[in-house]
């Protein structure tokens, strides 16, 4: 999990707090392991710009040389390259996920765009990211997710705009272990981490063979 504090001198950025700090225990003590295992953990300070521009113009083309990948072009599609990873939000419009610093992506896409219809917009501030992973992942999502989760239907690589509970996110798979990304608005990301650590407590009871 990543540094809460981002550096220890002095401003705004080394008493930057996420979401989620005050439920970090909370969180680590819901993990439960073994045939029926999950856990629940805070990505905190992922860096995400909100992108939008008309995906056959020579702009999309720059910024898809910047991001060394393609914008992908139907609902739940993900593209990815190295630090960065892209999700389809609409027809025009996609969230760009990376590990860069913040700031450096959304000045790198704007310039890009170099001026062109559209626009970037740094929303780090605006999110944060809960990992829930392990057997029983999707068994605790289905308790509150609409989607059709079955591994054929819902795989890795998909990432879709929906509701956990009654909380909107971008719920996006990573892995076949499974491993999925919640991405909540940071104002709802205590209630969700709630419902789920709520969610996940049966299966702290006697594994069933």
């Amino acid at each position: 999990m990543a540094e809460r504090t981002i550096d220890t001198g002095a401003g705004p950025a080394a008493l930057r707090t996420s979401p989620l700090a005050h439920l970090e225990e909370r969180m680590r003590a819901a993990t439960v392991t073994g045939a029926r295992g999950v856990a629940l953990a805070e990505w905190p300070f992922v860096t995400m710009v909100n992108l939008r521009v008309d995906p056959a113009s020579e702009a999309a083309d720059r910024i898809e040389k910047t991001l060394r990948t393609p914008l992908p072009q139907e609902c739940g599609h993900t593209t990815a390259s190295g630090a960065h990873t892209v999700a389809w939000l609409g027809p025009d419009e996609w969230l760009v996920l990376s590990h860069a610093e913040e700031g450096a992506m959304a000045a790198e896409l704007r310039e890009a765009l170099a001026g062109d219809p559209g626009s970037v917009v740094d929303v780090s501030a605006n999110r944060t990211t809960l990992e829930l992973s392990g057997p029983a992942a999707r068994q605790v999502l289905e308790k509150g997710c609409p989607l059709d989760l079955h591994p054929r239907v819902f795989k890795p690589g998909r990432a879709v705009s929906t509701t956990v509970g009654p909380v909107p996110v971008l719920l996006w798979q990573v892995d076949d272990a499974p491993t999925y990304r919640l991405l909540p608005r940071s104002s709802f990301a205590d209630y969700l981490a709630r419902w789920l650590i709520d969610a996940m407590s049966e299966y702290r009871g006697p594994e069933v063979p």
